[in-house]
């Protein structure tokens, strides 16, 4: 057996030959140096086995980067720390808010809202000039889990009811209405092609390709509590709990801090690690 031809078990539980230009690609992305990357991939290699999943090479690559650059660790730990928003789907409502706020829009969170028929439970309603949005987040704890058809399907009929009251009440002809839907996973192939011919925007962790979520992210700096590194599991789940959802809170009120009852040494370490991931790639 070589690297070259090493099977890797994929979350779904499909097979597929081990790739190290995807893994180099990937540690790239979150903004590692040459020096690092080969560092990983050498420290990895005897770690390796026909099967591993690649779960397992996420963690020894995570853990081997950390060592070396903990801003690089926390982007590269981005896909898994969306997941570790959870177990609810709320505090990933905020955060895809907060991303449409940074893009311009009047956001709202968790709205009732009349339909022509019904009401509906929205997860986010946002406006932006005469551009008026209903969005739906599909939030998942675990990889491999795909938005089936269905789900656009079921979005599409509550849109077209919400829109027919909008209209109404709105009395604008100039105002257009679009339906959103955004998932931290995939969708599948058919759910794809149904969104573009009903037209709704579909956003789901790499689609569209090249301004999927995480390009979003990136460009943005808007990175989730979750990713970093200084933090313990138990600081996080108690941010979460005060609605503390994104690194740039603590950058613009460092004073959130004060309820971990952390040192001033570590509070220091957790300030470093946010500043370095709250500059936006580019807009």
């Amino acid at each position: 057996m070589t690297i070259s031809t090493l099977a890797v078990t994929k979350a779904s539980g499909e097979l597929a030959v081990f790739s190290e230009q995807k893994l180099c690609e990937s540690l790239r992305r979150s903004g590692a140096n040459t020096e690092q990357i080969q560092h990983v991939i050498q420290e990895l290699k005897p770690l390796l086995y026909e099967g591993i999943s690649t779960k397992k090479i996420f963690r020894y690559a995570f853990r081997l980067l950390k060592k070396k650059s903990r801003p690089s660790a926390a982007k590269y730990h981005l896909k898994k720390a969306i997941m570790e928003l959870g177990p609810s789907g709320y505090p990933f409502e905020i955060f895809v808010g907060e991303i449409l706020r940074h893009r311009g829009f009047s956001v709202k969170i968790g709205q009732i809202v009349q339909g022509h028929c019904v009401e509906h439970e929205v997860d986010i309603v946002g406006q932006k000039d005469s551009v008026k949005i209903m969005v739906e987040c599909k939030y998942h704890n675990f990889p491999g889990i795909v938005s089936d058809i269905k789900i656009p399907l079921y979005i599409h009929s509550r849109f077209n009811d919400v829109v027919s009251s909008w209209r109404i009440k709105d009395n604008n002809p100039d105002m257009s209405y679009q339906g959103w839907i955004v998932t931290n996973t995939r969708f599948s192939g058919a759910a794809i092609t149904y969104g573009a011919c009903a037209g709704l925007i579909l956003l789901a962790w790499d689609y569209p390709a090249e301004n999927g979520l995480k390009d979003w992210i990136d460009r943005l700096g808007l990175y989730p509590i979750t990713c970093l590194t200084s933090l313990s599991t138990v600081e996080k789940k108690h941010l979460l709990e005060l609605k503390i959802v994104l690194c740039s809170q603590l950058r613009d009120n460092p004073s959130l801090l004060d309820t971990l009852g952390a040192s001033t040494g570590h509070l220091h370490t957790i300030l470093r690690e946010v500043e370095s991931l709250c500059t936006p790639s580019r807009l």
